[in-house]
């Protein structure tokens, strides 16, 4: 016993103190945050939800991804964004709970920045019987108009899967393919595209709510401590739909990640960045393309846990989470109405690097974190959740210069906001 607790003590101390910034700013401190904020210009008239039109089943959703389409030449002519949103969040939450009610489904949808329409995509052949609880989804590009293999991370009831689709830019219809599964699929959260049949995917946990009779503490004490037991794999599948082994392989390629959440490839497919959930930080891998390994490179640590991370088409990275974590768990258990969100953008900088950093948000990253070496933060996005509530996802893109935003328990789904 006491060399258990000779060992035990100091790992304990080590996992706190890896976790001071969280622990303080985002668990004991609820921050001052406005309204809302929007580093382009008022709030009010330049952001919108993204669904015009409103729809019971557009809301609470979860992640976000560009699908860019090119044509022959290989022009970019329109960045679509598709969205996973799941309104019986508050039935079935496998990360966070709870665990009621698995039946009503979860949807997905297109939205268009030409047309500016938001479309429902129909599943097509998705079996009967399944359920479906969408969470990460990333989508192939389209080139001269061709189908696109979709993936997306299903929380089902059973256990979770990886749903393949094949989606056409001339339709709203989701063509289900194939359900994927694999021992290591434990609790995959976010997913980044390697080829058509290949991808990275994050665990966020190893110990998760389905586990009986220790569901229910077990998560908490992995999340609250940070202790690093999650991890980050790539996936290669058969490109053949009718072979019997759909998973051809799975390499875990960042062990060791506390609560690791999204992950994102930047535009020259040469790093990778992990959000560390537990920690408030995000990792950055240096990627070896033909092999898909990666080497830990640098972290940055942020003012809020993140969620989801996204680069944009110029290599920042748009970093979206919650910045005070009992009002999300609060929100979750339907004591509260709305809970804070906080998305920035991670540039890499040349030369010194400055202590006051992101001066013009109304509560500036650099009061409560560090300068990080080589990166500057940037404020996009800022509310106490009157505006907009508990933001999971964040894109800019580059072409319309749209700032779009998913809210994990957002009435509205999520919103847009333009300079």
């Amino acid at each position: 016993m006491r060399l258990l607790l000779a060992t035990l003590t100091p790992l304990l101390g080590l996992f706190i103190w890896r976790s001071r910034y969280t622990f303080f700013y985002n668990i004991l401190t609820k921050m001052d945050l406005p309204d809302g904020y929007y580093y382009e210009g008022e709030v009010t008239s330049h952001c919108h939800p993204m669904n015009s039109a409103p729809n019971l089943s557009f809301k609470y959703c979860e992640d976000a991804s560009f699908w860019d389409h090119y044509d022959a030449d290989g022009k970019l002519e329109e960045r679509r964004v598709v969205v996973s949103c799941d309104s019986g969040r508050r039935e079935w939450n496998t990360v966070m709970g709870p665990l009621l009610d698995p039946v009503p489904r979860g949807s997905l949808w297109i939205y268009s920045p030409i047309s500016g329409e938001t479309a429902h995509l129909t599943l097509e052949n998705f079996p009967a019987e399944h359920t479906f609880h969408p969470l990460g989804v990333e989508i192939y590009p389209s080139y001269s108009g061709n189908a696109s293999y979709m993936y997306v991370v299903n929380h089902a009831a059973k256990k979770t899967v990886i749903e393949q689709f094949r989606v056409s830019p001339s339709s709203s219809v989701a063509k289900h393919i194939r359900t994927l599964s694999h021992p290591f699929f434990v609790a995959s959260n976010a997913l980044a595209l390697t080829s058509p049949t290949s991808f990275y995917v994050t665990n966020d946990h190893v110990f998760t709510k389905r586990l009986p009779y220790v569901g229910a503490v077990l998560p908490m004490v992995e999340t609250i401590l940070g202790i690093p037991l999650s991890f980050a794999g790539h996936v290669i599948i058969n490109p053949d739909e009718t072979a019997e082994a759909a998973v051809l392989s799975h390499n875990v390629v960042a062990p060791f990640v506390a609560f690791s959440n999204g992950l994102s490839i930047s535009p020259s497919g040469l790093e990778l960045a992990i959000a560390s959930t537990s920690i408030g930080t995000v990792y950055f891998y240096s990627r070896n393309t033909s092999t898909n390994a990666l080497t830990f490179s640098t972290s940055v640590q942020l003012p809020f846990p993140p969620d989801n991370v996204k680069y944009d088409h110029d290599g920042n990275l748009v970093v979206s989470g919650h910045p005070h974590f009992p009002t999300l768990l609060q929100l979750v258990a339907g004591k509260v109405d709305i809970a804070p969100s906080w998305v920035v953008s991670i540039s890499r900088i040349e030369g010194a690097v400055t202590a006051e950093y992101d001066l013009n948000a109304p509560l500036s990253a650099s009061t409560i974190v560090p300068s990080p070496a080589n990166h500057t933060v940037q404020t996009l996005f800022q509310s106490n959740g009157k505006i907009f509530t508990s933001s999971t996802s964040g894109l800019i893109d580059t072409l319309s210069e749209n700032l779009y935003v998913t809210g994990l328990y957002a009435e509205d789904g999520a919103i847009i906001c333009h300079p």
